[in-house]
């Protein structure tokens, strides 16, 4: 019984650090390449390195998700909310012409750029994308302060966003 015990504890310990707050984004992030709206390349470090000294707003999202789709009015209550914050959208789009298409009907506003490899690819893997939407938080520092919400409204982003602007 005490190494059945013991076992449980070991995995739920375990489970409970794999599930811990990330503050830097893994080097594969880092080095994937996003496309911007005029279809020239960066890289995700270089998009961060560019708004260091802001506190960043990361929405993953694709044109065919109705979540994020129907997320988008919260989101949009959010910017209302905290209208210094640099907001930066990351399309999980299959296609180029969907995600511009997308991004305009939706009037999403703040800067936009596609991971062409999708969900799956290296950058949904080296953040562990596993839903859409995904609300990120970078502070000032260039640290990750909220590493997963889906939700825009959700408190944590709300918490984060409120200590952040009062830093």
């Amino acid at each position: 019984m005490k190494k059945i015990l013991l076992s449980f504890l070991v995995a739920i310990a375990t489970i409970s650090c794999s599930q811990a707050q990330k503050t830097e984004f893994a080097p594969e992030a880092l080095k994937s390449t996003l496309i911007a709206t005029d279809k020239s390349e960066t890289t995700f470090q270089q998009v961060m390195e560019d708004n260091k000294g802001k506190i960043v707003v990361i929405d993953v999202w694709a044109s065919w998700c109705s979540d994020c789709i129907k997320g988008f009015p919260k989101y949009r209550a959010l910017q209302e909310q905290f209208p210094e914050v640099t907001y930066l959208y990351i399309s999980m789009d299959k296609e180029w012409e969907r995600w511009i298409i997308g991004a305009e009907k939706h009037q999403l506003k703040g800067q936009h750029f596609w991971a062409q490899d999708g969900m799956q690819g290296v950058f949904g893997k080296a953040i562990d994308l596993d839903w859409i939407p995904r609300y990120m938080v970078v502070d000032r520092e260039g640290k990750i302060a909220l590493y997963k919400a889906i939700e825009a409204d959700d408190a944590k982003l709300i918490k984060v966003l409120k200590k952040l602007q009062n830093k």
